[in-house]
């Protein structure tokens, strides 16, 4: 089973740098994408289909906030949007589909960038995305989050570490949000499960200098239920083609996804 997760900055945008034709090359069984900025009703277009998936989204209120979606070759037994807060769904920044054993989720958190209010607003966020996993690990089912998180989780998730301490995506409550997901909560990071290299970065500021010296942060993640663990085989970020400020996450399981 291979997931694609990719934010995307405005779907429109990225389709016009080549996205469709490059996601329909991948043979991935699952492409969650965030940050569509795009209406339900507008994703419906032809133009922007995959041939041999279903496509399904969910977006927000005021349409260019936020908005994820997801294509897959299988039909779900079910499609869930929402997590029943308002900081979630007021933005369309989740959307589930369930297979037979195990559900894959499309997950957009807020930035935090551009002010206190919009950083509070990611710590909201984070904390009540924080009690809905900590129920999510008691049911009976695994569980693949692809999630445009903001946040770097150790100092070899970003360049120049020490100079972002400061910075929202790498603020010391950020990091600690991290460690409690994936120590005491059990959620395994799909990336770090198989490859321990500094430099994996998934999102970069948009300027010349930090693309050329790849000043960047590992923003993007799937996050696992321990079920998941032992069938990641290969996790990549490739910096090209790039179609937003994020570089895709391409990650490959030793799973047969059936309904």
């Amino acid at each position: 089973m291979r997931i694609i997760s990719v934010n995307v900055n405005g779907i429109h945008a990225a389709v016009e740098r080549g996205l469709l034709s490059w996601l329909q090359a991948q043979n991935a069984d699952v492409i969650c994408l965030q940050d569509t900025r795009a209406s339900a009703f507008e994703l419906d277009d032809q133009a922007l289909q995959l041939d041999g998936y279903f496509l399904y989204a969910c977006d927000a209120e005021v349409p260019s906030q936020g908005g994820v979606a997801l294509y897959s070759r299988l039909q779900p037994k079910a499609v869930i949007s929402g997590l029943g807060f308002e900081t979630a769904d007021r933005y369309g920044r989740y959307l589930q589909a369930d297979f037979d054993k195990v559900s894959i989720a499309t997950l957009l958190l807020p930035s935090g960038m551009g002010g206190d209010e919009n950083l509070n607003q990611k710590f909201k966020f984070m904390d009540d995305f924080s009690k809905y996993l900590d129920k999510q690990r008691r049911k009976r089912r695994d569980y693949i989050y692809c999630g445009s998180l903001y946040v770097a989780h150790q100092k070899l998730d970003v360049k120049n570490w020490r100079d972002c301490q400061q910075s929202p995506g790498f603020m010391a409550p950020e990091r600690a949000w991290m460690d409690e997901i994936t120590g005491a909560m059990g959620y395994i990071d799909a990336v770090r499960e198989v490859n321990r290299e500094a430099d994996q970065f998934s999102w970069w500021p948009d300027n010349e200098q930090a693309e050329m010296l790849n000043l960047g942060y590992r923003f993007d993640y799937q996050l696992l239920t321990p079920g998941m663990r032992r069938s990641v085989r290969t996790a990549r970020l490739p910096r090209q083609p790039r179609f937003s400020q994020h570089a895709p996450l391409i990650v490959d399981y030793d799973w047969t996804l059936t309904v």
